[in-house]
């Protein structure tokens, strides 16, 4: 049965989205890129999610071109640099993500990460491109628990959508404290590099013995196993980065995939959960 995630407004999206980051730095990738976008959109794959940063808007650009005579079957999440996130700054850096993705609207923006910018600042910025009809809603990236409790103090901050988080089964550290805090809040939490960017991160993850021999037994990758457990419980949308038809087909069946109580069990013996709070992961 598929898995989906529900924002604080009833939007109810499918569990794994699709992630930019590396996508237009290369040109001659580009058809490659535009066609995986598409087809995910074609599987059902609604979350596309993007950022300024990623290739200095090169990404938005290869989303733009992806999106064209298709901007209704997507659900699309740009990111803009905490420099960019004053009051003035934010509406332009938006106006140029608009631009670049060739939309009018962003159903979701976020804060890339934090900065020097007042958060009260970024948060009236926020509430203008709504009232602009630039943006849907609004959330942040990369906020720990601390950062989201003074979020929720300042005025207008109960209205954040989201928290874009790195997520996956050898970086567990949000499972101690500020995935529960949000899920108690029902906040949606968006895991980026769920696969630990296809390893690069722990390249032990995907030769693991143990999770080849779980993903062996359900007839499944392993990278399906991680998209799987990411989404395992209610309140995590995965993002990983797809830039290949095969990979997206991938992608897209792990919506499917159920892991049992024996199988998460497993898992849990050889990446076990955290037992004390630990500083949030970041790349």
């Amino acid at each position: 049965m598929s898995k989906y995630v529900t924002f604080a407004d009833g939007e109810r999206l499918p569990a794994i989205g699709q992630g930019t980051w590396y996508m237009g730095e290369q040109p001659g990738n580009r058809p490659q890129e535009i066609a995986a976008l598409q087809q995910g959109l074609e599987l059902g794959l609604k979350v596309i999610d993007t950022a300024e940063m990623y290739a200095e808007g090169g990404a938005e650009r290869v989303v733009g071109e992806a999106l064209a005579g298709r901007r209704d079957k997507a659900f699309l999440v740009s990111k803009v640099y905490p420099w960019n996130a004053g009051r003035k700054e934010a509406i332009a850096a938006c106006e140029r993500s608009l631009q670049r993705l060739e939309t009018d609207y962003l159903d979701l923006y976020l804060l890339h990460w934090r900065g020097g910018v007042p958060l009260d600042e970024t948060i009236t910025a926020m509430e203008t491109l709504i009232q602009q009809g630039k943006i849907r809603r609004w959330g942040v990236s990369n906020f720990d628990v601390d950062d989201m409790q003074e979020l929720w103090q300042q005025e207008g901050g109960q209205a954040c959508a989201a928290n874009q988080v790195l997520y996956h089964l050898a970086s567990r550290g949000i499972d101690y404290s500020l995935l529960p805090l949000c899920r108690q809040r029902q906040l949606p939490l968006m895991a980026y590099c769920p696969l630990a960017q296809a390893g690069r991160l722990r390249h032990d993850l995907l030769t693991h013995p143990d999770l080849q021999h779980i993903a062996a037994d359900k007839n499944i990758s392993v990278a399906q196993l991680l998209l799987a457990w990411a989404i395992r419980d209610e309140g995590v949308l995965a993002i990983p980065k797809a830039s290949s038809a095969v990979h997206v087909a991938a992608n897209a069946a792990a919506l499917e995939i159920t892991l049992s109580a024996q199988q998460l069990a497993q898992i849990e013996r050889h990446f076990p959960a955290p037992q004390r709070a630990m500083p949030l992961d970041i790349v």
